[in-house]
């Protein structure tokens, strides 16, 4: 089986199942407790803690860890939401676990704004910058989009709020671009950013958020106070642990570099095929979109599937509704939309994978296209 479907979600690296299976089995211990055996799982986590900041770029701040990045993205909207007349704004290209929290904002009287993308499927700067002023109070986008793999331009959006709006936090939606592309969160004057281990190998229901200061937050659940009294609740200490084991076996320039040939060869493969069309926004090579010309693209993912290769059809919180919010709003014909699927790609697949796939891609379509003619 050939697995392009890594935007969705990644296999756990062997590594991180016996460091979790060595947390939940042996240092099973919780971090909150008294005893000596329970301080040493806290002060792994402390470690963690910090590791994970050096991994990031910050030179201040700290991780509060989550399970996942729908946890992550809804503690930095929800927890920086304040009463009064403040505004916050979100891309229209963000996933649901941003755009949908922003909406219930809206419903809840908040003074919500969406930037609109361009063709190029990134933020559109000139629209935000006519939505910025000093009222703001929270900026919230994605690095890397999970349907398209644009790639935002945060340190323009940083530095047009700092000019425009300088009391405003800025959010950043990470989970496709940390440990997929290099980046800083001191360089890009990041406040607060998401990250979900299954998108890098880890275990699922597991992630993080890096908040530079804490008292930009107010936690959305109550409980015991864990995690600086902005998530309650024990810590995932196998997951933590394994997922910190994901980040220290990855080498992110390397594989970026490996990752962009494999697109390359791909993309060369499929070029000059009739009814085959290739939409990169030369964003992140770990993300592209095919268009089947004639044939939908759930039809070409469950053909593609019996053949041993898996796709998707887009992000997997949505990929069940119709149509693709992210591709309708940068200008993508409908019809272009109905033939698509997202094709993503990993660090440790190999070339001859990357040949056998784009052959049976080949193979599929041009046989569903002669019998559906």
């Amino acid at each position: 089986m050939i697995f392009l479907d890594n935007a969705g979600t990644t296999k756990m690296f062997r590594e991180c199942v016996e460091t979790y299976s060595h947390f939940a089995c042996e240092e099973f211990y919780n971090p909150s407790a008294v005893s000596r055996q329970s301080a040493f799982v806290h002060a792994k986590l402390e470690d963690t803690r910090k590791f994970l900041l050096k991994k990031l770029g910050a030179v201040e701040g700290t991780i509060i860890f989550t399970g996942g990045a729908t946890e992550s993205n809804n503690l930095a909207i929800k927890g920086a939401a304040r009463n009064g007349n403040f505004e916050y704004i979100f891309s229209n290209g963000e996933h649901p676990s941003v755009f949908n929290v922003a909406k219930n904002l809206g419903l809840e009287g908040k003074n919500v704004k969406f930037c609109k993308l361009g063709k190029n499927g990134k933020i559109d700067l000139a629209d935000l910058e006519s939505k910025l002023n000093k009222n703001v109070k929270l900026i919230s986008c994605m690095l890397v989009s999970n349907e398209t793999g644009a790639i935002n331009e945060i340190k323009a959006i940083s530095s047009l709020r700092d000019r425009l709006a300088s009391n405003a936090l800025l959010h950043v939606d990470a989970v496709q671009g940390f440990m997929k592309i290099p980046f800083s969160v001191e360089a890009l004057k990041i406040d607060m950013l998401t990250f979900s281990a299954h998108k890098f190998h880890g275990p699922k229901g597991v992630g993080g958020l890096y908040v530079r200061k804490l008292n930009y937050i107010k936690n959305i659940v109550d409980g015991g106070g864990q995690e600086y009294g902005l998530r309650s609740g024990t810590e995932n200490v196998p997951g933590i642990m394994a997922m910190r084991t994901a980040v220290e076996k990855i080498d992110v320039k390397k594989n970026f570099e490996h990752v962009l040939e494999l697109k390359q060869q791909l993309n060369k493969i499929l070029s000059g095929v009739q009814g085959i069309k290739v939409l990169d926004f030369n964003g992140s090579p770990y993300i592209e979109v095919l268009v089947f010309d004639g044939v939908k693209g759930e039809t070409m993912l469950h053909a593609l599937e019996e053949k041993g290769v898996i796709v998707g059809l887009g992000s997997a919180c949505s990929a069940k509704k119709a149509g693709n919010r992210i591709l309708q709003e940068i200008g993508i014909d409908k019809d272009e939309i109905i033939s698509s699927c997202r094709i993503s790609f990993n660090a440790y697949m190999t070339s001859e994978e990357i040949e056998k796939a784009g052959k049976t891609i080949i193979e599929v379509y041009n046989d569903i296209k002669k019998r559906v003619s």
